[in-house]
């Protein structure tokens, strides 16, 4: 954040001293932030002073669709933004159609909005207000009025030098706006087939949805289930007052590579989105119209499982993060295992469980014991399934919780983004400390 601060920390113990310094500045914090993302442009950086008001800004557009705006003021985070926000937002739009306009008149697919412009950014905004005032004790809104303008005047100064300054950026960034624009126009008009679709349905409600009778969504929870074998097991065997029952078939698209405009084009995608009923995008998502509060993935206990159950929580964590960040995603964790023995029989869900329940059925000998592993959950009979995946009284499931946002985008890049070397780098790293590998 301040670029040249050296802090020396000293152990008095040892005598030992370590010095922390950082040149670059909001430009290294903006690299930081990038990751593995590939960029589109330089990173742009301006300071200045005015009426008292000091302002730093950089920024970078990148290959991802998605926009990552960090707001500070006397060097304290403003969740919530405000008017430095504010200003920078209508500024940056403002210069940019203008340019384009001027540039490329003819050429621009369609008018471009403040979201087309952002898409993919990674910006700090940083002010130094002598007093500022904040909408609450916590500071996470600014709301100095006398911010906007000086950030607005600022930026635009010199982010217009910048794009003529540097054409070879300007016209990566006005082809990476122009393609936002016209995915945004072929998302919005997936988004209202999808609606024209859901109104020929009864209720709006997919076909492949078994839904429940309780209509209170904080009581109510959905299995997505991997297979139509599976979800028929799981129709029959659930309790139909509180679970509802989505099959969904073979494996969806992968959305950290792909465009909203792609990603509702995707059927299984769309079955989902009106399963669980409160939309997709800025526009339409509303978290208070979610159906069930409870959202259970169940797939298979193998490879295939794991992948589709990736997918599954990279669609939710990329297109709906509230959902994730409000702890509603669950993993079921159904057996890998039944070890019979007459009428006697154990579930075990790994191979300690296993070796335990084989020791616990054989104390009087091992004849007749038989030990069935689980290729999937189609091979449990609607009871099977019930009794241990799906009974709240015995089954086991794991919650899906963000303990840290920067590691979680840096996960979901490495591990299902385009770049094939970050993965292997990832696999060569971390094969030796695997202790269940699936082969």
């Amino acid at each position: 954040m301040n670029a040249g601060v050296s802090i020396n920390v000293t152990d008095e113990r040892t005598g030992k001293t370590k010095k922390f310094k950082n040149t670059g500045g909001l430009s290294s914090y903006v690299t930081y932030l990038k990751g593995r993302k590939q960029q589109v442009s330089e990173i742009f950086e301006c300071s200045a002073v005015e009426n008292d008001v000091g302002v730093e800004i950089a920024l970078q557009w990148t290959d991802s669709y998605s926009e990552n705006v960090l707001c500070y003021t006397n060097n304290i985070p403003q969740k919530d933004g405000g008017t430095h926000l504010a200003g920078f937002r209508g500024s940056l739009t403002r210069v940019l159609k203008a340019f384009i306009k001027k540039e490329n008149a003819k050429k621009t697919p369609t008018d471009l909005l403040g979201e087309d412009v952002r898409e993919g950014i990674t910006a700090i905004i940083s002010v130094k207000v002598p007093d500022p005032k904040f909408s609450s004790q916590t500071k996470e809104k600014l709301v100095s009025s006398e911010v906007e303008s000086v950030v607005s005047t600022i930026f635009s100064k010199y982010f217009n030098e910048y794009l003529l300054e540097n054409p070879k950026d300007a016209m990566a960034i006005y082809s990476k706006v122009a393609e936002a624009a016209l995915a945004r126009e072929a998302a919005r008009k997936a988004r209202e087939m999808t609606r024209r679709k859901g109104v020929l349905e009864i209720a709006g409600l997919p076909g492949k949805l078994a839904d429940c009778q309780e209509k209170d969504p904080t009581l109510s929870e959905i299995y997505i289930v991997e297979g139509d074998s599976a979800g028929g097991s799981a129709k029959q065997g659930r309790n139909r007052k509180n679970q509802a029952i989505l099959p969904l078939k073979g494996k969806i698209i992968n959305v950290e590579k792909a465009r909203i405009d792609k990603v509702l084009g995707s059927q299984e995608v769309g079955t989902l989105i009106k399963a669980l009923g409160c939309g997709i995008g800025k526009e339409d998502f509303d978290i208070e119209k979610l159906r069930y509060h409870r959202i259970i993935i169940m797939t298979d206990a193998d490879v295939d499982g794991s992948h589709i159950r990736t997918l599954l929580l990279t669609f939710f964590y990329r297109q709906m993060f509230d959902i994730v960040d409000r702890g509603h995603i669950y993993i079921a964790l159904p057996p890998l295992y039944k070890i019979t023995k007459g009428k006697e029989f154990i579930y075990a869900s790994d191979e300690d469980e296993k070796d335990k329940a084989i020791k616990e059925l054989s104390k009087a000998g091992s004849r007749g014991l038989e030990v069935q592993r689980y290729k999937g959950l189609g091979e449990m009979n609607p009871e099977q399934l019930w009794t241990t995946t799906m009974d709240p009284e015995h089954r086991r499931m794991m919650r899906v919780d963000i303990k840290d946002v920067m590691d979680a985008n840096e996960s979901f890049e490495i591990l299902m983004g385009d770049e094939v070397e970050p993965r292997r780098e990832f696999i060569d790293a971390n094969a030796l400390s695997v202790t269940d590998l699936d082969i």
